[in-house]
């Protein structure tokens, strides 16, 4: 064992501690789910070709003329395997091998772009079934010197499997285009400058892991924030920051996609402890990448009560089977807010669509649990994924039950009374992985605001300045009659078998450390699960 490693390691993610690795737990989950999506695909493509195969032989026996191999526009002929959008390829086609009539499926490659001491790219090979090659790249010669020990010290499966190269992650993913199927981006901070590079290097239907730690950036003022310039969006400071960090990322890896004829499906978002940490799927389609302004929508927050209202920067129009992408209609809001007269502030733009692929999050849950002694950090992973499968996918951002009651200077009714009031008043309701308090609903404000009057009705409060947003929407009278009674349907699932969907942090003052320096040192790592 070395007793000087002088590569900087997150010692939250070092499985030796009692701090478990969640994100490369929740990592490999998502990397074991992809593998068995890819599989189902590959066959999925095999089983429709060798349908069409089998109709071209029947017109052939019939007297029927066969179809001719032509010419794709990518140079390729119909005769071999072509890119196609998201429904019919998945990335999942391979060149066949010589004197086979059938398609093989080769293992996915992986490049850990940012890998240091090797810990995750060894942890790839180690405990993933069915995984290829992992490419680790480091541009520091101490980390790739001891990332080189590491993978000779984790035995004859991490050396055929793990590569360890001294080279700059963007030049390295540039001068190999659509070679791999899963790229690992996990830098001390923004990934930015990574994503232009990363998007190229990743082939159709393969997958990008990316996590951004500048989290301090979504909370400060605008003039201070690095976000517009490093995501070209621009954050707003409300309790759903987390949740719009998420957005911004995902709205930023989709612009640069969008730039070499590609786009991306989100199948898993997450936020955990200090950072945010992204899954996408990249396709090449130009016609798909149309759609791209559909997802992205401008955020308007009104700046003395909790209310926001999103505007899509496009919408369409459909004549026939022709659709036309115009300009969107707005503003979505006055220029003074309609609940309790003041103004807004805009932010953006987002990723208004889904940020989750359900069928994923319940595949990525069922494997974590059906190998939970696998996984150290099974509790906080399983806790966050359960919190995932219950929240509305169609609903971005959410309402801080709190920030409501502290507009209004009210008490606050449990989180199990608003759900009854929400349901019963004929809208949707449900939690939110990011925070404990936070509330996504597809209840307008206006419902909202009628809810909390019909509640401050029974509950009564103290009478404030009347130019304070919480004074200007109690003076409205309710819209809405007001039914508190309980309902089934606001107990969820894992609230009604008791399991864990929020853990404490793991020890005090938890959150980002310092960058390290090269003074700081460690030992030689084993890759465990």
């Amino acid at each position: 064992m070395h007793t000087k490693n002088e590569v900087f390691y997150n010692k939250t993610q070092y499985p030796k501690y009692e701090l478990k690795v969640n994100n490369r737990d929740m990592s490999i989950a998502v990397l074991r789910t992809f593998i068995s999506k890819h599989k189902e695909e590959h066959e999925a493509l095999l089983s429709k070709r060798n349908k069409t195969a089998l109709k071209v032989s029947e017109d052939n026996d019939s007297g029927l003329q066969a179809p001719t191999e032509s010419t794709t526009p990518n140079g390729r002929s119909n005769g071999e395997c072509k890119e196609m959008p998201q429904d019919e390829s998945n990335g999942t086609c391979q060149e066949p091998e010589k004197g086979k009539g059938r398609w093989e499926l080769k293992p996915p490659r992986v490049l850990e772009a940012l890998s240091a001491s090797g810990l995750r790219a060894i942890r790839y090979a180690r405990e993933v079934e069915g995984i290829g090659q992992v490419v680790a790249l480091d541009n520091d010669k101490a980390s790739v010197e001891a990332c080189k020990r590491n993978i000779k010290f984790n035995g004859s499966v991490a050396s055929e499997k793990v590569e360890s190269n001294l080279a700059d992650a963007r030049v390295y993913m540039l001068t190999h285009p659509k070679e791999f199927d899963v790229i690992d981006l996990d830098p001390y901070g923004s990934p930015s400058v990574f994503l232009d590079s990363a998007v190229q290097s990743i082939a159709d239907g393969g997958m990008l892991m990316c996590s951004a730690t500048d989290m301090q950036c979504y909370v400060e003022a605008v003039e201070k924030s690095a976000i517009p310039s490093r995501y070209g969006s621009y954050p707003l400071r409300g309790k759903y920051c987390h949740e719009m960090a998420l957005r911004i990322l995902l709205a930023c890896i989709e612009s640069h996609a969008n730039r070499y004829k590609r786009y991306i499906v989100p199948v898993l978002s997450v936020q955990m402890d200090f950072y945010v940490r992204v899954f996408v799927r990249i396709y090449t389609s130009a016609s798909a990448m149309k759609n791209t302004p559909l997802k992205l929508s401008y955020v308007y927050q009104c700046i003395g009560c909790d209310s926001f209202h999103l505007q899509p920067l496009v919408r369409t129009v459909s004549k026939d089977t022709d659709v036309k992408y115009l300009p969107g209609f707005g503003p979505a809001v006055p220029q003074e807010c309609t609940d309790c007269g003041k103004k807004y502030n805009m932010g953006g733009p987002i990723w208004s669509a889904p940020i989750h692929d359900q069928d994923w999050v319940t595949s990525i849950l069922a494997d974590v649990k059906f190998m939970k002694e696998r996984y150290p950090a099974f509790k906080r992973i399983s806790a966050v994924l359960t919190t995932i499968s219950e929240e509305l996918p169609d609903v971005p951002l959410f309402l801080s039950l709190h920030n409501l009651c502290g507009t209004l200077k009210c008490t606050s009714p449990s989180a199990a009374i608003f759900r009854n009031a929400v349901i019963n008043a004929g809208y949707r309701i449900s939690g939110t992985h990011v925070n404990p308090l936070g509330l996504k609903s597809d209840a307008p404000m206006n419902v909202i605001w009628d809810i909390m009057r019909c509640w401050v009705k029974n509950h009564p409060v103290k009478a404030q300045p009347p130019t304070q947003a919480g004074s200007v929407i109690l003076a409205k009278e309710p819209q809405l009659q007001v039914n508190f009674a309980e309902s089934v349907a606001s107990v969820s699932k894992a609230q009604a078998k008791k399991v864990a969907r929020f853990l404490p942090n793991p020890e005090r003052h938890w959150g980002p450390k310092l960058r390290a320096a090269r003074t700081i040192t460690s030992i030689a790592i084993r890759a465990v699960s």
